[in-house]
């Protein structure tokens, strides 16, 4: 899909070039935030590449998932139903399932045991500690790229992240979530909608499937292909449709759009289920969210301080633990037409020359019709 104005197509960035380092940014860095900001406007996300030892990991944890998935039972016990209860938010762990959107999780949450209803310890996917701090360390460090795009100072939300590494009895936030959807030996409810795409094919998703992460960065590693996410048009397009084994995608959630001041829009995304059933293990999915503390509040200060102008609805400090239980219906949300992007120019020597200025993305107002419970 093209953009009508900036980037052609979804933007690419190698995480290795999002490594800051001390002095002034190379050039490298600026042309890797450069894509990653005018991504984030103009489609909501952004793929990601990380280095290729990384590939294989993921291509392991993948695999796990398929198998861990596969030897559930068809019909989870009444206390594995995902009740979606948001005061729960920073303490789930271990398997859960909802019928009704015919998908199924393993969360895994650094500092918490999962124990089954039988009191069993529970046999979890392989490799989730590695992939943890693989995927938690590419959402830090596309935080921070976002920092240093707003003008805003280094590492502007340690205060509000998990401890690295945690400490003694600390519990995580930040949840990495094992999916799979629509496994043909699970038997949800399997309520659908059927949409027709611009190019007239008919695409499957489940009803009421629109979904916004109350994360800070979402990171998204799926087996197939399946996820769509709203521009700033308000088209839904494939986001993961050609990914390199190495490559996965990445998109901002709402308590980052909180945190400032409303500059980047949380990505609204749903998942394609219509290519699955024919399948043996349905569509695996991993997703890192990377969460602020519940113990902390989501303030604008920083915003302030960097010169950005912070509207009234942003103004107070909201405690975290009350966000996270909050809903929030997404036709309050909209896209600013001030989001920071950057020009480059290069000099026929081969040297590149940046100039650092302000573009505004026209972007309209997007009224949404889902409310986000």
């Amino acid at each position: 899909m093209a953009g009508d104005d900036g980037l052609p197509s979804l933007g690419r960035v190698k995480l290795t070039d999002l490594i800051p380092s001390e002095g002034l940014p190379s050039d490298s860095y600026k042309l890797s935030v450069s894509t990653l900001s005018q991504s984030f406007a103009q489609y909501s996300a952004a793929v990601i590449q990380f280095p290729a030892a990384d590939a294989a990991l993921l291509r392991s944890s993948l695999d796990s998932a398929r198998l861990y998935f596969q030897q559930r039972e068809a019909y989870p016990s009444a206390d594995m139903i995902h009740t979606n209860d948001s005061r729960e938010w920073c303490k789930t762990s271990g398997y859960y399932a909802d019928p009704q959107l015919w998908h199924e999780t393993y969360d895994y949450r650094p500092g918490l045991t999962p124990i089954e209803p039988s009191n069993a310890m529970e046999l979890p996917p392989g490799g989730l500690p590695d992939i943890f701090g693989l995927l938690g360390k590419a959402a830090r460090g596309i935080l921070d790229a976002m920092s240093y795009c707003l003008n805003l100072r280094s590492s502007p939300f340690t205060e509000i992240l998990d401890n690295v590494p945690l400490r003694s009895r600390e519990v995580s936030s930040s949840v990495l979530s094992v999916c799979c959807h629509a496994r043909p030996s699970f038997h949800g409810a399997q309520h659908h909608n059927l949409t027709t795409q611009d190019d007239g094919q008919l695409m499957m998703f489940h009803d009421h499937d629109h979904q916004v992460d109350k994360s800070l960065i979402s990171v998204v590693k799926s087996d197939k292909a399946g996820l769509h996410v709203r521009d700033f048009h308000g088209r839904w397009f494939l986001v993961d449709g050609d990914l390199g084994p190495q490559e996965a995608v990445v998109y901002p959630g709402l308590a980052l759009y909180q945190a400032t001041a409303g500059y980047v829009n949380p990505a609204l995304h749903r998942t394609e289920i219509n290519n699955i059933p024919g399948n043996m293990y349905g569509r695996c999915s991993l997703v890192f969210k990377l969460m602020p503390k519940s113990m902390t509040c989501l303030s604008c200060s920083e915003m302030r301080a960097a010169g950005h102008g912070v509207e009234a609805q942003f103004q107070i400090p909201v405690p975290v633990d009350d966000f996270m239980q909050r809903s929030h219906p997404t036709d309050q949300l909209f896209n600013r037409n001030t989001f920071q992007s950057f020009s480059f120019l290069t000099a026929q020597d081969g040297r590149q020359y940046f100039s650092i200025c302000m573009q505004h993305f026209l972007i309209p107002v997007l009224v949404l019709e889902k409310a986000i419970k």
